[in-house]
């Protein structure tokens, strides 16, 4: 899975949370909580879709490493193989 790759997944998961979200104003060192308007129970969902899209365990205590788009695409690309 290439960079590419894990930013549509991101994005995906994102929009499935977040409908009304202009997914291309999102800008990537920004919080997507703040971006997005997403409460807690968002970015559980967030999480849950990009785990069901990529089979990549996230565990809980990692949840702040994904708080902006850099930090999920930077989290998630060693799990895959990108650097």
């Amino acid at each position: 899975m290439t960079r590419d790759d894990l930013r549509r997944v991101v994005l995906e998961a994102l929009a499935a949370v977040a409908p009304e979200v202009d997914l291309t104003t999102i800008a990537p060192r920004a919080s997507l909580r703040d971006q997005c308007d997403l409460d807690s129970v968002d970015f559980l969902n967030f999480i849950v879709g990009i785990h069901a899209a990529t089979g990549f365990d996230i565990p809980e205590v990692d949840y702040p490493k994904l708080s902006t788009l850099e930090d999920c695409l930077t989290y998630l690309a060693p799990k895959c193989g990108e650097v």
